[in-house]
């Protein structure tokens, strides 16, 4: 989304086990603080002061998904759905497109990421392989509940775009809009775009100058 010339992002390497699960455990749950700190590229790209970090995005998106009124789906499961899709940058960063990394090697990359969480964090505990099928679930797209939430990462992006459009006037976030409200395909959140843009519509008709 930018015409920034590609950089060379370098990975830390993997956790190795210590073999004592209560601080493998432990080092799971620090290395979630990556993505509380970490700030999501293209909006750092887009120079937007204070950008949301990765943790920011799935909270909401989580929140977003406890607010469909769509019986068929499994409510619960696509929440936590949302929680971890983006688990894998807390190994691996948030890799944009511009950085020139192949798409199967960023999959590749991000499968590595939480089959270190799940094995050498966790030991292959319960919550660790619910985790990996939640995350499995979502790269796979082909559950109802996938398909919804990888609309809820639309629709959040798109609605964050225009956050930053009213609170700090920006003017160069069109590719956001471009690249997400076109493609939401479940019907509710389908609504929820068409609002969102109804909106920003409004806005930018009223502050036109």
């Amino acid at each position: 989304m930018t015409g920034q010339v590609p950089t060379s992002r370098v990975f830390p390497p993997l956790y190795v086990s210590s073999g004592d699960v209560a601080m493998d455990r432990l080092a799971f749950f620090h290395i979630l603080e990556k993505l509380k700190t970490q700030k999501r590229t293209g909006w750092v790209d887009h120079k937007v002061p204070e950008p949301e970090s990765i943790s920011d995005h799935m909270y909401r998106m989580a929140i977003l998904a406890m607010c469909t009124s769509d019986p068929t789906l499994d409510v619960s499961k696509c929440v936590m759905m949302a929680l971890v899709h983006d688990l894998a940058e807390a190994q691996v960063g948030d890799i944009a497109p511009r950085e020139g990394i192949p798409k199967a090697e960023k999959q590749r990359l991000e499968a590595e990421a939480m089959q270190n969480f799940v094995h050498e964090m966790l030991h292959d505990s319960p919550a660790a392989q619910k985790i990996m099928a939640l995350w499995n679930e979502y790269e796979a797209q082909e559950s109802e509940e996938a398909r919804f939430v990888k609309d809820l990462d639309r629709f959040e992006m798109a609605s964050q775009a225009f956050e930053y459009e009213r609170n700090h006037k920006m003017e160069t976030l069109q590719p956001f809009f471009d690249s997400s409200l076109p493609f939401l395909r479940h019907s509710e959140v389908q609504e929820w775009g068409k609002d969102l843009a109804t909106e920003r519509e409004m806005f930018l008709k009223h502050n036109k100058t």
